[in-house]
């Protein structure tokens, strides 16, 4: 069913990590036995307020990554649901092996935020550039990983996250989205999100990508080119139905990702089409060479994520 979005494609006026801390605060008051733990990460998901208001919900573990990531499991081992804070890349690099044997191997509820995925690390450079981390946490079994899209989305799908039994990764970036749902929207985990109708083609994306393709299918639909967009919010487990849709019903599939372009959703998509023949699938994301320092913008157009980019890559597709 299509969704009803925010057509205007503005700024979100709420930072995402706003949103994500104050929904917290509505789910602590709701009574769920919530703790936020950072690694030294206070200030980057603007939890100082928070902090200082409830003292017993949150715990600073200082630049340790790995032992967040334990500390968490005894948490979660004694009935409390934590939710651990750290960048993208030490999330799924640093911290992989406490991860995976502290909390998801032994099936506790343990929730990871990665924040600053992909390209919105900025001038923080290659180092803190999280292109990667679907890929490596789509291994971890029954994982469930989201990628919010807007402020409203992660008032939407966080109490979802949180009452998810289960080890799960959310990709945060943490500032600036594109405003796209309305307040209230409603989602469902593991149901990808029917922006636009189309029978050309079908665009899967998700995070901060879909502001722009969008855009890119709104400058496709004037060239007669009619697209279809898909916010694959859930990356795993990822909409099998909608992707199996696509592939019958439009003439391909072309997946734009904030992600390297091994690993992610376009791998995901291909995986779900590999027994289907004659099904052609384009991937958009960043090639195989490492993260480097700029504005957004600037490692948008690095790495061929413009919207301009996709109107480009569609076109091709289609024959132009």
């Amino acid at each position: 069913m299509l969704t009803e979005i925010e057509n205007t494609y503005q700024p979100d006026e709420e930072d995402l990590r706003d949103a994500y801390v104050d929904t917290h605060i509505k789910m602590i008051q709701e009574g769920r036995p919530i703790v936020l733990i950072t690694a030294d990460f206070t200030y980057g998901m603007g939890m100082l307020e928070f902090s200082r208001k409830y003292p017993e919900h949150f715990v600073n573990m200082g630049i340790a990554e790995q032992n967040m990531a334990s500390f968490a499991g005894g948490m979660a081992e004694e009935g409390m649901m934590p939710f651990i804070h750290t960048f993208g890349v030490f999330a799924s690099r640093r911290a992989l092996d406490q991860i995976y044997i502290s909390d998801a191997y032994s099936r506790l509820n343990v929730k990871v935020v990665g924040a600053d995925p992909g390209y919105t690390c900025g001038h923080n450079g290659g180092t803190h550039m999280a292109m990667e981390d679907v890929g490596i946490f789509r291994m971890i079994p029954e994982a469930l990983i989201v990628e919010p899209t807007d402020s409203a989305m992660i008032k939407g799908i966080l109490p979802l996250v949180a009452d998810y039994e289960g080890f799960a990764y959310i990709r945060l970036a943490r500032k600036g989205s594109t405003k796209i749902y309305k307040e209230g929207t409603r989602f469902q985990l593991g149901k990808a999100m029917h922006l636009r109708e189309g029978k050309d083609l079908t665009i899967i994306t998700g995070g901060m990508c879909v502001g722009d393709v969008l855009r890119a299918a709104d400058r496709l639909e004037e060239e007669g080119i009619h697209a279809r967009v898909l916010d694959m919010f859930t990356i795993k487990p990822i909409d099998r139905e909608a992707v199996l849709a696509a592939a019958q019903e439009t003439g391909g599939i072309l997946t734009v990702e904030n992600h390297s372009r091994h690993g992610g959703i376009g791998s995901a998509v291909l995986e779900e089409l590999d027994d289907k023949k004659g099904i052609r699938v384009v991937r958009m994301g960043k090639e195989d060479m490492f993260g480097e320092v700029g504005t957004e913008e600037e490692l948008k157009g690095r790495y061929k994520l413009t919207a301009a980019d996709i109107v480009g890559r569609a076109k091709e597709m289609m024959g132009q």
